[in-house]
C-alpha cells in the first residue's frame, strides 16, 4: 500500500480519498470559474480552495505519519462536510460529483481520526 515503506498502511484508504477530494475541488473550482453566476458562488469557489488546501496537507501529514494527523484529520473532515454543503447548492453536475466526493472525503478523515 505504502509507496517506500509500509508505516502508513493504516492510512492509505484516507490519504487515497484527500488526493481524489483535492483533485475534485481543484477540477470543480474550475468548471465553477466559467459559470455564468460566478458571483452567487464566490463562497463556494472560495471554500473549494481552501478543502483543496486542507485535503492536500492531511494526505501529507499522513503520508509522513505526523504526529498531529488525526487532529488534521478532523479538521479536514469538518472542511470537507463545509464544502459539501456549499457544493450541494448548486444544481451543475460537477457541484454534485465534488459534494459527493467531499462527503466521503469527509468519512474517511472522520475515521482515521478515530482510530
Amino acid at each position: 500500500m505504502g509507496i517506500v515503506t509500509t508505516m502508513t498502511d493504516k492510512f492509505q484508504t484516507c490519504i487515497d480519498a484527500c488526493h481524489k477530494c483535492e483533485q475534485a475541488c481543484y477540477e470543480c473550482f474550475t468548471a465553477c470559474l466559467n459559470e455564468p453566476d460566478l458571483n452567487a458562488r464566490k463562497n463556494c469557489v472560495s471554500m473549494l480552495v481552501e478543502c483543496a488546501m486542507m485535503c492536500q496537507m492531511s494526505a501529507g501529514m499522513m503520508a509522513m505519519n505526523g504526529q498531529f494527523s488525526k487532529e488534521h484529520c478532523q479538521l479536514c473532515a469538518t472542511i470537507c462536510d463545509k464544502c459539501a454543503e456549499e457544493c450541494a447548492m448548486f444544481q451543475d453536475d460537477h457541484c454534485q460529483k465534488c459534494a459527493d466526493i467531499c462527503r466521503m472525503c469527509a468519512q474517511e478523515c472522520r475515521s482515521m481520526g478515530s482510530m
